[in-house]
């Protein structure tokens, strides 16, 4: 970790996963190639509006991306800003001074 940018990523990164259940909802979909918001309701013991409110963080931070499917959306793993994130989050906990 060498630059203020990549501490600046790491903590959208990090807010985005704060919550519980949106690392669950990661790992659920580190475990799927995609799924649809409906899905997501089964799978969670909650509102839809709650699971869509947790994909929004989680999409607004990079982590996820969503595909509007009519009349779905369709999540998946960000692949590229998950590789980002795993390598920033490693390179961070390799400190010795933090």
């Amino acid at each position: 970790m060498k630059k203020f940018k990549d501490y600046e990523k790491l903590a959208i990164f990090a807010k985005a996963m704060a919550h519980p259940v949106r690392l669950e909802m990661l790992a659920h979909l580190s475990a799927h190639d995609y799924c649809y918001t409906g899905d997501l309701v089964d799978v969670f013991p909650l509102a839809q509006s709650t699971v869509s409110q947790h994909l929004k963080e989680l999409k607004k931070a990079g982590l996820i991306q969503g595909k509007i499917c009519p009349p779905k959306v369709r999540y998946c793993l960000d692949e590229e800003n998950w590789k980002i994130a795993k390598e920033l989050f490693e390179a961070f906990f390799k400190q010795k001074n933090v």
